[in-house]
């Protein structure tokens, strides 16, 4: 069993007793924050990204471990310099991770995939396992710089797991804002909040895994503030609850879009512009939408 396999072993039982923790603290203060529907289409959608996460397994470290082995410094670096490279792993992973989410929120086709995640309009601990489902047919290419540093596909992929673990804790409305050095620094509950919000103002914000401080540097980075609550969920909510229909979603909105324009060029721009463009200005994208909020301000 390797390092990845171990950890997610001792992780899971932690999920699910942040979950019932969670539900009953909700329960006491009669907050409704576990609709067993949505609920159940949480689990369904980390079932069915799991399965592919597992059956991409192969690709995934073939792709990695190459480059790993044509690293541009030291192959296999953790076996020279532990102690430093191990930081490196955590931050070039967590940078990594900054530009595969940002592509996901400022790329149609990307966002097909990941408004999955969004997809609830409740905010709790079962959310962080609403798996991106068809995630990791691309997800190993952004680490790709990451493995040319000179680490395996192994090591990459257990610190992800391991900055996934910290991600799990940040989607609770429970949690209140933490100390200004670690809001500066660190994404915290309050940060995601904001992420995970259909508010104008908050739509593609705070980018991070577990530092913010990419989204500070590359201007995506907005607080939770107190006079507007997050409204949570998609901007065109998800209304089904077919499991097939659920997961493809945002395709079949796509699928729309397309049919609407006869031109290649938009249709090629309907898959890689940033969703929201549409090639008659039926709908916006969260920049356009934020002009005009400074516009009519």
């Amino acid at each position: 069993m390797n390092r990845e396999q171990l950890f997610t072993l001792v992780v899971v039982p932690l999920y699910f007793i942040a979950m019932a923790v969670e539900l009953y603290y909700q329960n006491k203060k009669e907050r409704k924050g576990y609709p067993l529907p949505d609920t159940l289409m949480s689990f369904w959608f980390a079932i069915a990204g799991a399965g592919l996460d597992l059956l991409m397994k192969g690709a995934c470290f073939a792709v990695l471990n190459w480059c790993n082995e044509h690293a541009l410094f030291i192959p296999n670096m953790l076996e020279h310099y532990p102690v430093l490279a191990w930081i490196l792993v955590f931050i070039g992973q967590d940078f990594a991770f900054y530009w595969l989410h940002r592509s996901e929120h400022s790329v149609r086709i990307f966002w097909a995939v990941h408004s999955n995640h969004h997809s609830s309009p409740n905010y709790n601990f079962a959310v962080a396992l609403r798996s991106s489902v068809f995630q990791p047919f691309y997800r190993f290419l952004f680490y790709i710089p990451v493995a040319f540093m000179g680490f395996d596909g192994l090591t990459i992929m257990f610190i992800y797991a391991v900055n996934q673990f910290y991600q799990f804790w940040l989607h609770t409305e429970s949690i209140p804002k933490l100390p200004r050095w670690f809001e500066f620094i660190f994404v915290t509950p309050s940060h995601h909040r904001v992420h995970h919000a259909s508010n104008i103002r908050y739509l593609d914000r705070n980018m991070g895994q577990v530092l913010i401080i990419w989204d500070r540097i590359f201007g995506t980075f907005q607080e939770e503030l107190p006079e507007e609550k997050p409204v949570y969920g998609l901007t065109k909510p998800l209304e089904t609850r077919h499991p097939l229909r659920a997961i493809l979603h945002e395709f079949y909105l796509l699928a729309d879009d397309l049919a609407r324009c006869s031109s290649v060029k938009d249709k090629l721009r309907y898959f890689f512009s940033a969703p929201g463009w549409s090639h008659d200005g039926k709908t916006k994208t969260a920049n356009q939408l934020r002009k005009e909020i400074e516009q009519n301000g």
